[in-house]
This record gives structure tokens, sequence and C-alpha cells, in this order.
């Protein structure tokens, strides 16, 4: 009997995407393996979009944070890395998470600070957008900080329609549909 070891590029299947600016990334579903490497991507998160991607002010994101990121199903949730194919290093994380019915999603991104305007989160989106309409979702949102004008803007840009929150003045919500 002869074993075989299985290897995380074997499991994950991995994606090329070029952003606007010429940039290539390696975009692959996230494992438990990676927890590592999100803890030192997010270190290089600005402080005020690690605020915005997870509501709450933290310095440096713990396993307790990491794990949902690291731990999904690969359907209902799926968690990306992307990686700049020429450094091999995490630049951006993105989240597509859908709700029982598989009619919404909501997403989230996150892009390395030094990467920012380079149309990361531009070709993350897109990633997200095809993602959902694979799934058959009727719909993708993402729920934002009324101060993350970048955000809010970029995902304007991709089609979405900004909304109040119902019960806090500070959020907003953005929603795309397909279909």
């Amino acid at each position: 009997m002869t074993l075989t070891t299985t290897t995380l590029a074997e499991l994950a299947p991995m994606t090329q995407m070029t952003t606007r600016d010429g940039t290539v990334l390696t975009v692959r579903a996230a494992y438990a393996e990676d927890e590592g490497a999100l803890a030192d991507f997010f270190d290089k998160v600005s402080a005020e979009d690690r605020r915005f991607r997870f509501l709450t002010a933290v310095k440096h994101l713990e396993h307790e944070q990491l794990q949902p990121l690291t731990h999904v199903d690969h359907w209902r949730t799926e968690s990306f890395v992307a990686f700049d194919a020429a450094t091999g290093e995490v630049v951006a994380s993105a989240m597509l998470a859908c709700d029982g019915r598989m009619d919404t999603g909501e997403i989230a991104v996150s892009v390395r600070s030094d990467y920012r305007g380079r149309g990361v989160g531009w070709t993350m989106l897109d990633l997200l957008a095809a993602e959902a309409d694979k799934r058959g979702l009727a719909r993708v949102i993402s729920i934002e900080d009324r101060d993350n004008h970048a955000a809010i803007e970029l995902e304007r840009e991709k089609g979405f329609a900004a909304h109040g929150l119902d019960g806090d003045p500070h959020l907003v919500l953005l929603e795309k549909r397909f279909g």
C-alpha cells in the first residue's frame, strides 16, 4: 500500500487574476493552514481598514477572529486569500457568507495597505460576484461604516446601491442584485 500526501495546493485550486495596474494575483480558498499568513496579512492592513472590516478596533487578530476565515464549508461560506504572484505574499482577503436559503450573500474585502489603489479590491469584488452568481444568489450585500468612503465608492462603481441600515445611523447597507 502506498501512502500519498495531499498538499494544500491540490486541495485548493488557484486562479490567476490581473488587477487594473497589471498586478497578477493568485487567489484560492482559505484553509486552516492559512491562519498564520492571514494574521500577518491583517497586521499589514491599516488600523482603520481593520476597524471597517470587523466593525471593532483591534490591533492584531487572534485565533478567535481568524477561525471564521479559515474554517468554512466552502459552499455557503467561502473565504479567499489573494497572493501577489510575484512575491507570494498575501495582499487581500475576501469572504462570501450566504444565508440558509442561498438567496443573499454578505461580502467583505480587505486589502493590504501598500496594495490599495492598485485595483486589488476591484478584482476581489469581481471574484465575489462571480462566486455569488455560481451559487445562484439573487443578491449580495455589504455592510459598511459610513466613514468608509473608499469602500462605498468602489462598491457603487461596481453596481451596488446604498441604503440606510435601520437602527444604526453609523452603518450603510450596499446591495447588488443579480438576474
